[in-house]
């Protein structure tokens, strides 16, 4: 049996190819086998959206905002999801949320540091002095001028 990862990247050949059942079929059974799969279940609800099942996609999308709520791609595509279903409220809801995402750092996988709190603005560090001109310049034997 394949690793999941690799399911993930068939399921997603799939999905480019334009099968999409095959692709659903194969992101289900990654989710049966694990149901925290974050990666499967944000692209599950891109499946359901692209076959015009906008129930089930936003329901997926927000399986996925269970997972990750401050992720940027969570709440893009719902913002996606509720344009299609005409809901203009939650549609801009999650568009600004997936824009506050994107200035808090949200947009990947990185993790917060551990202990930091994840409700907190980020603070301005210092910049770091690159280099440290000298005091005092050393001689320079090709500048002295001549006796005359």
């Amino acid at each position: 049996m394949a690793g999941l990862q690799e399911q993930y990247d068939d399921a997603l050949f799939e999905f480019a190819q334009g099968n999409l059942p095959t692709a659903r079929a194969a992101l289900e059974d990654i989710l049966a086998a694990d149901p925290g799969h974050f990666e499967a279940r944000l692209a599950l609800g891109m499946v359901f959206f692209r076959s015009g099942d906008l129930e089930r996609a936003i329901a997926e999308g927000h399986l996925a905002e269970q997972l990750r709520p401050r992720d940027q791609m969570v709440h893009t595509n719902l913002s996606l999801f509720y344009v299609k279903t005409g809901n203009k409220v939650a549609a801009e809801h999650h568009g600004l949320q997936s824009r506050i995402a994107s200035w808090q750092g949200g947009g990947g996988p990185a993790a917060p540091r551990p202990g930091a709190n994840p409700d907190a603005l980020p603070v301005a560090e210092p910049k770091r002095e690159a280099f440290r001109i000298p005091e005092r310049f050393p001689d320079q034997p090709w500048k002295k001028k001549p006796a005359a």
